[in-house]
């Protein structure tokens, strides 16, 4: 036996439709089997909360092993996994092909499959993650959500906290009046002579790019025409990863197959997928697969699906005239791109821009989709995210941004925290500072 793997992490298909799955006495067989390789490990500290409280849990009990801790107190461990994929993909020596087997995020998720299967979703969580409705609200009446929402609105924004939960001094997305999918599919002129002529994209919008960030996904469409790449928005519904966290894996199942079917007569007409946001190209690239095993356009959609930056450095060179930015900018590699096992994408793109100096992040925000607003775990995900203000604050950096909208929203409330906090211009993503290099104007 070795004592760790060199090998390329492998990702068992998920069994979540089997009875055993489900099957509490054998659950806690195997959390502990899996605790217990962790503790005398030990590598992964320093990733997310989970480590440090398993950690202490153990340090802390009778033995100072796992033998005597109570398995009823390892939900704070398993509350604290954003499943992020960092331990896996990026510190755990013991994943397959190693015969250690472990993969610590898909265990949080079947304990998180078991307890949706005895108790569902509490309310305030349940409302947050039906991210189309909110969002078709939301941008239905912009105004009003946005001030409601809004953390200096001290008469609705505490009816809010109550109602999902949410911690009063979280950040919450603002909503565009005016969504992709609503954009007119011709106001874009293409180049015939650029580097990817020829070339078809069906962007897939997704929630948070169709009704928050919609700039990200007119910026990409926007650079892609400067390349001769045609591009349409589609937005079919959610890829699941709200619910993905929460447990509920029939409906990420569901999610699946009725967004495959829709892609699948752009990819048969030659179309590459792109993702706005990295939660969604990683959920399309590598979660599905493990989930619904034996649909073809699942698979299909997999194999055609790109992130942003990752699809335009895929065309070798980028046409246009790029103009200097005599600037540091500091760029999140966000987890749930750093996942996806393509580099550093984002900073490779942004180093296309002359005199531009790229300073890269590589740590987590704490954001973690829906997680880090939330009461009970507000204040740890702004502890985590402070390294990475500090980051940029020893920069030095002009300009702040992260492959994750909703990570860089959190960045931004860690560097209002700081001493001395940087004056810094925040861009919701690479893609936006590679626009204003080309002098594209991109609508809000």
């Amino acid at each position: 036996m070795r004592e760790g793997s060199l090998d390329a992490p492998v990702r068992h298909p998920l069994a979540w439709e089997s009875d055993e799955f489900y099957d509490e006495g054998k659950l806690d067989e195997e959390t502990r089997r899996v605790f217990d390789i962790c503790h005398g490990c030990r590598r992964c500290f320093n990733l997310c909360d989970s480590f440090p409280r398993l950690f202490d849990l153990i340090d802390e009990s009778d033995s100072g092993e796992l033998d005597t801790v109570d398995s009823k107190d390892f939900k704070p461990v398993i509350d604290a996994c954003t499943l992020c994929d960092m331990c896996f993909m990026a510190k755990c020596p013991y994943v397959p092909p190693h015969e250690f087997d472990l993969d610590f995020p898909h265990l949080m998720l079947r304990h998180r499959a078991v307890q949706h299967r005895k108790n569902g979703i509490p309310f305030g969580e349940s409302q947050m993650i039906k991210t189309d409705r909110n969002g078709k609200l939301g941008s239905a009446l912009a105004p009003l959500a946005n001030a409601a929402t809004a953390r200096s609105n001290t008469l609705l924004r505490p009816i809010v906290n109550r109602v999902l939960g949410v911690h009063q001094d979280a950040e919450l997305p603002s909503f565009s009046k005016n969504t992709l999918t609503g954009t007119s599919a011709g106001a874009v002129k293409i180049n015939p002579d650029g580097a990817g002529a020829g070339k078809k994209v069906a962007l897939y919008a997704t929630c948070y790019g169709n009704y928050n960030v919609t700039e990200i996904g007119h910026a990409t469409q926007r650079v892609l025409a400067l390349q001769g790449v045609e591009s349409v928005f589609v937005h079919p519904e959610c890829c699941g990863m709200p619910q993905l966290e929460k447990g509920d894996i029939a409906a990420v199942a569901a999610k699946a197959k009725n967004i495959a079917a829709c892609f699948k007569p752009y990819i048969e007409q030659g179309y590459d997928i792109v993702a706005l946001v990295p939660s969604c190209a990683l959920m399309l690239k590598f979660e599905w697969p493990l989930i619904v095993t034996d649909d073809a356009d699942v698979q299909a959609l997999s194999n055609s699906c790109f992130d942003v930056a990752e699809y335009l450095l895929s065309l070798k060179e980028l046409s246009g005239s790029i103009e200097p930015i005599a600037q540091t900018v500091n760029v999140h590699i966000a987890c749930h791109a750093r996942a996806q096992n393509m580099g550093h994408k984002g900073a490779e793109l942004l180093r296309k821009i002359p005199e531009l100096n790229v300073k890269v992040i590589e740590r987590c925000s704490g954001h973690g989709g829906s997680w880090g607003v939330m009461k009970e775990n507000y204040e740890v995900a702004l502890k985590l995210a402070t390294p990475v203000a500090r980051q940029v604050k020893r920069d030095g950096a002009d300009i702040v941004t992260s492959e994750c909208p909703l990570a860089g929203i959190h960045i931004g409330q860690a560097l209002e925290e700081l001493d001395g906090a940087p004056d810094v211009v925040h861009l919701s993503h690479p893609i936006m500072l590679l626009a204003q290099a080309y002098g594209i104007d991109v609508p809000a």
